[in-house]
């Protein structure tokens, strides 16, 4: 299809392009910013005057929940709710039923989310047989079925001399390994942050210790291996600042952080809410301020919505005994907004944390306003308001913090590979 959109408030964040103009699109490539080539004939046009037009929207986690976990979302819902969130783009972790560690759940996978004409799909490869942490998997085999990367789901492999073996395996192919920075001990049993609020509660805490402990020994194995590294959800300032510290060495790595702790703290839990039990927990006001600080300067790489939708029998039980996770794909654009309005951040930097400094971690051609460029896009309303219930959530899992409340910037059109793939009018 041929497409035009006007008047929009046209944002590339990598090239710094921030300016009203058209945008045409033709085999599903941008085909021109501005006027329009020499005999280009719209099918459709589009007038977005108000609106902003980004590139579509880059996820770094987000579990689709199959194979395995349907009871909790399926494929088609959980496609739909990134749709509705302006997602072109998502990559989703190793941690289902099976793992994703055979080429033939990786390839079943991905022809399941062509067939849905949806976001674009990128899995993650189980970086260990099972997730078991003691026999690597065949990486080669795995990255030809479409993986992008290898990870243990969320937290380290115990065993560390595998770790180690496995990173030595993904650097001579060039892979990247993720890996969630949390030590399996120090926070066995653990369901909120290791503080007062925790103590008061009577909640078994993680400590920050977890986080710091592990990222310790990732460095160490980066020095040792070369490996390209990529951490996933920081939650503390200490952790933070080892990652600052080991991006002054020039170490080889990246990290993100989950949106909803660009927002919350532990003391948000203090009515026991399942609703706020995720993982890693919510840490103190200054862990929150110390992420802030991060995403704004660069340490932390790219925000992801580290969405997991849980089903009700598994979130509506006491604080302790239900599962983590919550619904964020939705939630990922207004959330960053949020938090660029709150720290004075432009929306051109805010839009790349979700964009085009999301996009090189995985090692594909995203995230561009770009001629030639493919034609992912997402054309939301910054300014509109808008309250999170539950029929308004696409995704099967309906559990977020944010249940009832007024969020400020709304998707209204996706497009991928230059279909519209979602409207807000329908």
């Amino acid at each position: 299809m041929k497409l035009s959109i006007v008047n929009a408030r046209a944002i590339d964040p990598a090239s710094g392009l921030d300016a009203v103009a058209a945008v045409h699109v033709a085999d599903g490539v941008i085909a021109a910013i501005g006027p329009a080539p020499a005999g280009f004939v719209a099918q459709r046009t589009i007038d977005a005057s108000g609106l902003v037009l980004a590139p579509g929207i880059v996820d770094l986690a987000a579990r689709l929940r199959e194979p395995g976990f349907e009871y909790r979302a399926t494929l088609e819902s959980e496609m739909q709710a990134a749709l509705a969130g302006g997602v072109t783009s998502l990559s989703c972790p190793p941690d289902t039923d099976p793992p994703l560690d055979e080429p033939g759940l990786v390839e079943m996978l991905k022809h399941r989310a062509r067939g849905l004409h949806g976001a674009q799909l990128y899995p993650l490869g189980a970086l260990t047989a099972g997730l078991r942490g003691e026999v690597i998997t065949e990486m080669a085999e795995l990255a030809e079925a479409g993986c992008v990367g290898f990870s243990q789901g969320g937290e380290l492999a115990v065993d560390t001399q595998t770790l180690m073996r496995a990173m030595q395996y993904a650097r001579t192919f060039g892979f990247t390994v993720w890996l969630r920075p949390q030590d399996p001990q120090l926070a066995r049993g653990g369901v909120a942050h290791g503080g007062p609020v925790a103590g008061r509660l009577g909640l078994t805490g993680v400590p920050v210790v977890a986080e710091t402990v592990a990222l310790h020994t990732v460095f160490e194995l980066v020095r040792a291996t070369g490996c390209r590294v990529h951490l996933c959800r920081l939650s503390s300032g200490e952790g933070i600042e080892l990652v600052r510290r080991a991006k002054a060495e020039r170490l080889p790595v990246s990290c993100d952080v989950a949106v909803h702790h660009l927002h919350l703290v532990d003391v948000d839990i203090g009515w026991f809410d399942s609703h706020y039990r995720v993982d890693p927990p919510f840490r103190t006001q200054r862990d929150r301020d110390a992420i802030r600080a991060g995403v704004a300067d660069g340490t932390i790489d790219a925000i992801c919505s580290d969405h997991s939708p849980v089903d009700d029998d598994a979130k509506l039980l006491p604080f302790a005994e239900s599962e983590a996770g919550v619904t964020a794909l939705e939630l990922l654009l207004p959330l960053t907004l949020k938090w660029a309005r709150e720290a004075a951040v432009s929306l051109p930097e805010a839009l790349a944390k979700i964009t085009c400094a999301a996009a090189p971690i995985l090692g594909i051609d995203a995230g561009r306003l770009q001629v030639g460029a493919p034609a992912d896009l997402c054309l939301f309303d910054a300014n509109e308001h808008w309250v999170v219930e539950r029929e308004r959530i696409h995704s099967q899992g309906k559990h977020t913090p944010y249940l009832g409340r007024e969020l400020q910037g709304r998707v209204r059109m996706t497009v991928v590979a230059g279909r519209v793939a979602y409207s807000l009018a329908g």
